[in-house]
């Protein structure tokens, strides 16, 4: 098979009208409004509702300036990654294409550095719901409230990928409700117009009026950028779900040029909001966490109650993307020789069996860490994993410098969603986020931690990427696994 037949084949579509398959055997089962959704909700996080007051805590209202400079790397990277996705759909998304344009030992690299990210967020976000769980439910455990999540969950990804939709459209349709009303009703309270409040109306007093802008100087700026930049991660997650939707490069192209509005309205939006009804230093932010903090403020009863019911459906969207998510990357690894054989075959449905419960196993044993090796084993596997997201969208950058020759040599008529002002932004870019990890190690504690562990991890898993590709275990060329994998697909589908 040539490079160009692989660019088609890979997002292609093949099976019944009915069920229609893609031709790596997985199903195409995840409707246009599902892709919208999982687009929408990716960019909102847990880490916004939970993370965002130790960041105003930080940097004061200049914290809107972190939140815009990660939220324009976000956008950056986005583009990039939307441009190879609407030429070429396909569950490894950017892994798949660093193998094709940096080499297979980068596909490799990233794919499981990835896969362990997620994993490791599987244990974490299990957790954070268990608590949640556990104080409306004090007579059940928080370990079991934990397991009974990971359970359900992992039923859901396995009964289709059109049920991990549905749960994703819901589980995000909710957190995409909750923002844009606090959104909305936080706006009427800032100005004094909000029906029932009992808040002054102070307009944008509060962003000046503790200190100023810049209570804590100009260098906070970065400081908050390190604390908000991981709240950002799953925007990617759209790129791997389109190669399961009827129509991969409709999903790709609007989930890219949406993802301004997105960032601006659920991250800079809301946060502006609470930063216009309270002072940045008021004890209530860290305390009662800055969105329970602002409710409050404005006179909305039982607060905490609703931030914590909005908490958990994020917590729940969380695992439920990201056991699919880590799922997919098994599965597309599996397909081109990088893991075991058995993640690359799908059933009857067209799900990866075997990628999801190899992917929800770690999980279990994560969150076994979790309870059992708090400080130790399972900080390891935090920090292991903390700085992966910048090394995922440093390899994006990379990868786009190299694909877009490939694409217009072999495609053309694919360059639907283009970068802007390739190849500067794209270098400008990479800039951003070697100056980003640099700062980590420069700041200091956890974040120079996360760092190093994390580049010991990521060399340990390049090395083994070498050696497997010197001794020509490096697994088969994309092509050649497309082709091989396809085989085995039909015949676990036939089944």
């Amino acid at each position: 098979m040539t490079s160009q037949q692989t660019l088609t084949k890979e997002g292609g579509q093949s099976g019944t009208p009915d069920n229609p398959q893609s031709s790596d055997g997985l199903q195409a089962g995840l409707k246009n409004r599902h892709l919208s959704m999982i687009a929408i909700g990716g960019v909102i996080g847990a880490g916004l509702f939970v993370g965002s007051s130790s960041g105003i805590a930080a940097a004061g209202p200049a914290i809107l300036l972190s939140y815009a400079l990660v939220g324009a790397l976000v956008v950056f990277v986005m583009r990039m990654l939307g441009e190879m996705a609407a030429a070429n759909p396909t569950s490894g998304s950017f892994s798949a294409y660093a193998d094709r344009a940096l080499g297979r030992w980068a596909g490799f690299s990233i794919g499981w550095l990835y896969w362990f990210f997620w994993v490791v967020v599987l244990a974490v976000e299990a957790t954070a719901g268990a608590v949640i769980l556990e104080g409306w439910v004090p007579a059940v455990p928080q370990w079991a409230w934990a397991l009974i999540v990971m359970i359900v969950l992992t039923a859901t990804n396995l009964a289709s990928v059109s049920s991990y939709g549905e749960f994703e459209f819901w589980f995000a349709g909710i957190k995409v409700v909750a923002i844009s009303a606090f959104v909305l009703i936080g706006v009427l309270a800032v100005f004094g117009v909000l029906p029932g409040s009992d808040n002054p109306g102070a307009g944008f007093a509060h962003l000046t009026d503790a200190g100023g802008f810049l209570p804590n100087g100009a260098g906070a700026i970065l400081t908050g950028v390190l604390m908000v930049v991981f709240s950002f991660m799953g925007s990617e997650i759209v790129t791997l779900a389109a190669g399961e939707s009827e129509d991969p490069q409709r999903a790709v192209t609007k989930a890219t040029n949406s993802v301004i509005w997105r960032i601006a309205v659920f991250y800079l939006g809301s946060i502006f909001v609470v930063l216009t009804l309270l002072p940045w230093n008021d004890k209530s932010i860290v305390d009662k966490g800055s969105y329970v903090a602002a409710l409050d403020s404005i006179g909305i009863a039982h607060a905490g109650q609703i931030m914590n019911v909005i908490v958990l459906t994020a917590v729940l969207s969380c695992l439920n993307s990201g056991l699919y998510t880590a799922s997919r990357m098994a599965f597309s690894l599996g397909r081109r020789g990088d893991a075991p054989k058995a993640f690359a075959r799908t059933n009857g449905k067209g799900v990866p069996t075997a990628a999801i419960l190899g992917s929800v196993v770690f999980g279990f044993l994560a969150v076994f860490f979790n309870y059992k090796w708090p400080d130790t084993v399972f900080a390891f596997l935090l920090n292991a994993s903390g700085a992966v997201a910048l090394f995922v969208w440093l390899v994006i950058c990379v990868t786009q410098l190299r694909m877009r020759g490939i694409i217009l040599r072999e495609s053309p008529e694919k360059l639907i969603v283009k970068m802007w002002l390739f190849p500067y932004l794209t270098w400008l870019t990479i800039g951003m986020i070697v100056f980003v990890l640099g700062f980590m190690i420069y700041d200091g504690g956890s974040a120079r931690e996360q760092v190093l562990w994390s580049l010991l991890v990521a060399g340990i898993v390049i090395a083994v990427a070498v050696v497997r590709e010197r001794l020509g275990k490096g697994g088969a060329p994309v092509a050649d696994a497309v082709d091989s994998v396809d085989s085995d697909s039909s015949e676990v589908s036939a089944s």
